[in-house]
């Protein structure tokens, strides 16, 4: 079977505290070749640099979640940009407006994530980018820059789904498309070229069927990708090459 690339995850969740290493380390001996480590804040970001350094096959994006927008003052945004210097860093990521649960208030999260887009393009790098319940204000953004990047976890409707690949962008799917009551996921699944498609799993969250309400690793990408090559009507090994390659691709890896 084709090896899985996961293109978003948080390995330096507290909820791997007791076992990181061992789940790491079985993952890259059976189905895993590569993850990505994506940070929210300082601390989750220099964790994810670490991590990078720690694991050949482990690469870091590092940027400020819209939950932390409020939070993080000057000095800390400068030391997050800084990391962008080492050299498994791949994004600026995971950025973007979370208007489902306001952690921060919109008008500080729109700042943040516009001030990070404009880093992007000019140092030429991707975004990955958080959209909850933000369609709007996300994609005025995202028009408005045209950064490269992909859409993680992706919510967005069929047409959202026509426009972030008419912007150039990538769209990850996850554990979402497998859910019993899944309908935009699947759509979008199903009219998204694979050319266009990254997977992920954003562990230790979103676990796909059949590990709902239990943590999520990068290994249970293979239920997600079964899912897709059942929509899409093509083989499991064709959509986690190509997922793959997508992933290396926008990465530059």
């Amino acid at each position: 079977m084709e090896k899985i690339f996961d293109s978003h995850a948080h390995y330096d969740d507290e909820k791997f505290e007791t076992d990181r290493r061992e789940v790491l380390d079985g993952l890259f001996s059976d189905k895993v070749c590569g993850i990505i480590n994506c940070g929210c804040d300082f601390k989750s970001s220099s964790a994810s640099v670490e991590l990078a350094k720690k694991y050949e096959n482990i690469y870091a994006a590092v940027g400020v979640h819209p939950h932390e927008a409020e939070d993080v003052n000057d000095e800390e945004f400068a030391a997050i940009l800084k990391l962008l210097d080492e050299r498994k860093v791949v994004a600026l990521g995971e950025i973007g407006l979370d208007f489902h649960y306001d952690f921060s208030p919109r008008e500080k999260q729109i700042e943040m994530f516009e001030r990070q887009v404009k880093i992007a393009k000019e140092l030429d790098i991707p975004i990955i980018v958080h959209d909850r319940e933000a369609h709007e204000e996300t994609y005025k953004i995202l028009r408005k820059y045209k950064p490269k990047g992909v859409v993680h976890c992706f919510s967005g409707s069929v047409e959202l789904a026509k426009e972030t690949i008419k912007l150039g962008m990538y769209i990850g799917l996850g554990g979402a498309v497998t859910f019993k009551n899944a309908v935009k996921p699947v759509e979008v699944a199903k009219l998204v070229p694979m050319e266009r498609i990254l997977l992920e799993t954003d562990a230790p969250y979103m676990s796909p069927v059949p590990f709902r309400g239990k943590r999520c690793q990068s290994d249970m990408i293979e239920y997600t990708a079964l899912k897709i090559a059942e929509i899409k009507g093509i083989s499991y090994d064709t959509v986690v090459k190509t997922a793959r390659n997508n992933t290396k691709e926008l990465f530059n890896l």
